[in-house]
């Protein structure tokens, strides 16, 4: 049986990994910048690591897998922008070994996508 895109996203929600559980303590509870993001979220076809509607910005963490998916991941991120979001790519070393670093390049493309 195939499983349902939302079914599959709760899933991923339930075995976050180590770096999108970092990430998601800095994201949750609207804690950035009083913006609302969601994560494991469904936009068109894709399941993305976190997305804020309110300001078209999607945040996705790679891990080593996407090293071998640099096409599909540029497709994927070529969709998405024509929907009008920004996609922030990093991989899940930076997250774990500068989490700090990474909150500022999302806070600065932040206010440059928040409505006004």
């Amino acid at each position: 049986m195939r499983r349902t895109r939302k079914a599959f996203a709760a899933e991923l929600r339930r075995q976050p990994t180590e770096a999108e559980r970092r990430l998601w303590q800095v994201l949750r509870a609207r804690q950035l910048h009083g913006l609302k993001f969601r994560r494991e979220h469904g936009l068109e076809r894709y399941i993305v690591d976190f997305a804020c509607p309110e300001a078209r910005l999607i945040v996705e963490l790679d891990g080593g897998q996407h090293a071998d998916r640099a096409a599909r991941d540029a497709a994927r991120t070529q969709v998405l922008e024509s929907k009008g979001y920004t996609v922030l790519r990093f991989w899940n070393n930076d997250v774990l070994e500068n989490l700090e670093g990474v909150v500022e390049v999302i806070e600065a493309a932040v206010p440059a996508r928040a409505p006004k």
